[in-house]
């Protein structure tokens, strides 16, 4: 039981983590048009946040039951424990730097390599652990391209709408901002809460406390809470790399890469997968921008982020696999 309660503490920890960590992505563009103000939206995203994650359980699952089998694993509460400490250890990392790293793939590398250290490379499930990284790798590209597209089709609607001033082309958008804000913000809750519900359940089938990979509603409220809580605490940091350092974002791209990043995340979440919310929004403000003005974007940032996207998953499993190693001593 003491085990247990360690193991919910430092998920919990790491939902917190994520709140301020991953949702500053989330309201990046409506702080950087100032659509909203940062409090207003770190509020408001807090809210949306919470009840998305609430809502949906489908990723937990998958996270709980793919990467390894909970349910024949030796060691797992240790497993769990070392990949919670790597996975907030990297986390923390990049925050204090300002890189919008993702929290999904420091989660999913983590568990792997602590499976990895605990039970051995057969332990890990390389259809589902593959299929994981498949899913996080094509993301970014799906997002960079459907926010390609969207940008191109609302500056299509515009022109058959006929000629706008641009003053109130920008204050439409920013309007409607408001909306795709929150909407984005819901779907992180629901996609990104759910893994730390995952690891949760993942720890309580190992352990004998429930014998299905089912999310109880109180692992569902606590790490709803968590994260709700980590995204009142806010993420500037974060938030100012995705909204001024990529490319300067104007309310109509603003707009369109809310969309694209709410449309993504939410097809995943239907269909249980893990996506990494910090690689598909930067991947959408990156694709709206190259709409716009190719040129106009910093690639020497984007090629910063996406070495930490490329380097977080190996740095994360090694991490673990060292942790596993030091936990298992006590």
């Amino acid at each position: 039981m003491t085990v247990i309660i360690i193991i919910v503490l430092l998920a919990l920890i790491f939902d917190f983590i994520n709140g301020f960590h991953d949702t500053a992505n989330a309201i990046a563009t409506s702080v950087s048009t100032k659509a909203l103000t940062p409090r207003v939206a770190i509020m408001y995203a807090a809210v949306l946040n919470f009840v998305g994650a609430i809502l949906f359980e489908g990723v937990a699952k998958n996270v709980g039951g793919s990467i390894a089998d909970p349910f024949h694993i030796e060691n797992g509460m240790q497993i769990v424990i070392a990949a919670l400490i790597s996975a907030i250890v990297w986390n923390l990392v990049t925050w204090y730097f300002g890189i919008p790293s993702s929290s999904s793939h420091t989660l999913i590398g983590s568990l792997g390599g602590a499976v990895f250290a605990g039970a051995g490379m057969d332990a890990i499930n390389w259809t589902g652990f593959n299929k994981i990284i498949i899913i996080l790798i094509l993301s970014p590209i799906i997002a960079f391209a459907v926010g390609f597209i969207v940008l191109h089709i609302i500056r299509w609607i515009i022109l058959l709408l006929g000629n706008r001033s641009p003053s109130k082309v920008n204050r439409n958008f920013r309007l409607m901002q408001i909306v795709s804000a929150g909407a984005q913000a819901f779907s992180h809750g629901a996609n990104d809460a759910q893994k730390a519900m995952g690891i949760i359940v993942f720890a309580l089938v190992a352990g004998d406390f429930q014998q299905e990979l089912h999310v109880p509603f109180w692992v569902k409220a606590a790490a709803a809470t968590a994260m709700g809580l980590g995204t009142a605490f806010g993420g500037m940091k974060i938030i100012k790399t995705v909204s001024k350092k990529i490319i300067k974002i104007e309310p109509m791209n603003g707009f369109a890469s809310d969309l694209t990043s709410t449309v993504v995340l939410q097809t995943a979440t239907h269909f249980g997968m893990p996506l990494s919310t910090t690689h598909v929004i930067t991947s959408a403000i990156i694709g709206t921008g190259s709409a716009v003005r190719y040129r106009s974007i910093n690639w020497g940032t984007v090629g910063r982020m996406i070495m930490t996207w490329v380097i977080t998953i190996p740095i994360s499993m090694v991490l673990a696999y060292v942790i596993y190693k030091l936990v298992n001593l006590f």
